[in-house]
């Protein structure tokens, strides 16, 4: 089983990316499940995860550009992994100046402003300043992008922003119009009707774009979730998917193993 990759800004990324947010407890199910992931997910089992991605092709990771993140990813390189790092900036560290640092400084290759901050500067009409973040970005020597759960984002980005990449959530799953960061328990939900929308929109954006929240957190069967993702994956596109190994060892090889087929069926 091989898998291909595609050019995000000058680097080289598996069209399946590893995610982050179990890694960091953030389950999107619940105060309890975030307690869960927290404790299961030590360091020794993230860097035992990222070394099983990059067996099996997968180049890349998406992960917060906070301390958390820097401290596993320093000691996974430090023991000869290669792992790519695609940071995402972090709300609640205060400006988007800040992740942009952390991030250079601890060895990302890109970054993306977070997409609960693009949605609540979008809807506060606070959007001024990420032009000249975009370009911070670009002069720390990263690959620059945004994200966004609302598509309105990616109507804005497209009038007013040069950047290397998308992050296109497929769910909506909690309007971020009060705050830009997620809360642990608060309510979200994951619709059918707003992953056809985000689809449409990609389907008319000329940037790369990474898919998220594919499997709507867990709720999704897998199979058919990457299956549609297959049907709306650009050959210049890629997909991000976290995994829970507690619950499912296997299951990198098998979202891999997924995508892969749902890839080749569409190329028939």
């Amino acid at each position: 089983m091989s898998i291909e990759n595609v050019k995000i800004g000058d680097l080289s990324v598996s069209k399946l990316i590893i995610g982050g947010n179990p890694f960091s407890g953030f389950s999107h199910q619940g105060a309890d499940r975030d307690a869960e992931m927290k404790h299961y997910y030590t360091v020794s089992r993230i860097k035992q995860t990222l070394r099983q991605a990059e067996q099996l092709g997968i180049n890349a990771h998406m992960g917060r550009a906070d301390q958390h993140v820097m401290r596993y990813l320093m000691e996974y390189w430090d023991e000869g992994g290669e792992i790519l790092w695609i940071a995402q900036t972090c709300s609640e560290l205060g400006s988007i100046e800040r992740s942009i640092d952390n991030a250079a400084g601890g060895g990302a290759k890109a970054i993306h402003i977070h997409g609960g901050t693009m949605d609540y500067l979008l809807a506060n009409n606070q959007l001024d300043g990420i032009p000249d973040a975009v370009a911070m970005i670009r002069q720390s020597g990263m690959a620059a992008g945004i994200a966004g759960h609302n598509p309105d984002v990616f109507a804005w980005a497209e009038k007013n922003l040069d950047v290397d990449y998308y992050m296109c959530s497929y769910y909506n799953s909690a309007h971020r119009d009060k705050r830009a960061e997620h809360v642990s328990g608060m309510a979200e939900w994951f619709l059918d009707e707003d992953r056809r929308i985000m689809t449409e929109v990609i389907s008319g954006l000329i940037r790369p774009v990474i898919h998220y929240k594919v499997l709507a957190a867990g709720r999704n069967d897998p199979k058919e979730a990457f299956d549609f993702v297959a049907k709306h994956l650009h050959r210049q596109d890629a997909v991000c998917v976290g995994v829970y190994t507690k619950d499912h060892p296997d299951s990198l090889a098998e979202n891999l193993q997924l995508l892969t087929d749902a890839l080749k069926a569409r190329s028939q």
